[in-house]
């Protein structure tokens, strides 16, 4: 029933803040609420304050005792949803797919697939030595085994 009145609450507070969205939701057996959200423009830290505050606070620790997180989906967590994506367009990722492991900048996403652009040296058409040639790839969501941002520092 606990997890029943956090789902509600959650989708409440979330349903005030539409640029907010859910990554994981998960209440253990010893009620550890852990809530892990991405946003459109990111997360700070007065979100998950609000988040854990439109939860908590219609809570009654009388009832229920109960340990609460809220927390924001890391740097380099893996991509999950599609809405995440396009968030992340400009930035470099490493997309592993069934067949393959691609590293490129992210230049565009649609309804059902990301496109990928790198540089890659390869053997020159003609004569010896390498070339570096531009390769563009579109990925389908359904192919993305794994995608995380990479941080370049």
């Amino acid at each position: 029933m606990l997890k029943e009145k956090v789902e509600s609450l959650l989708n409440k507070a979330l349903e005030e803040r539409p640029s907010l969205f859910l990554i994981d939701f998960t209440m253990g057996g010893d009620n550890t609420i852990r809530v892990v959200l991405d946003g459109d423009n990111g997360v700070n830290l007065k979100d998950c304050m609000d988040i854990s505050r439109a939860i908590e606070h219609n809570l009654d620790r009388e009832e229920e005792d109960f340990s609460l997180e809220v927390t924001s989906a890391g740097a380099t967590s893996p991509l999950v949803y599609p809405r995440q994506y396009t968030k992340n367009i400009g930035r470099i990722l490493k997309v592993r797919t069934g067949a393959e492991e691609l590293e490129g900048t992210l230049v565009q996403t649609s309804e059902n697939n990301i496109t990928l652009e790198w540089k890659a040296r390869e053997p020159k058409p003609e004569g010896k030595g390498k070339v570096t040639v531009q390769k563009k790839q579109d990925i389908a969501f359904s192919d993305i085994k794994e995608a995380k941002v990479i941080l370049k520092f």
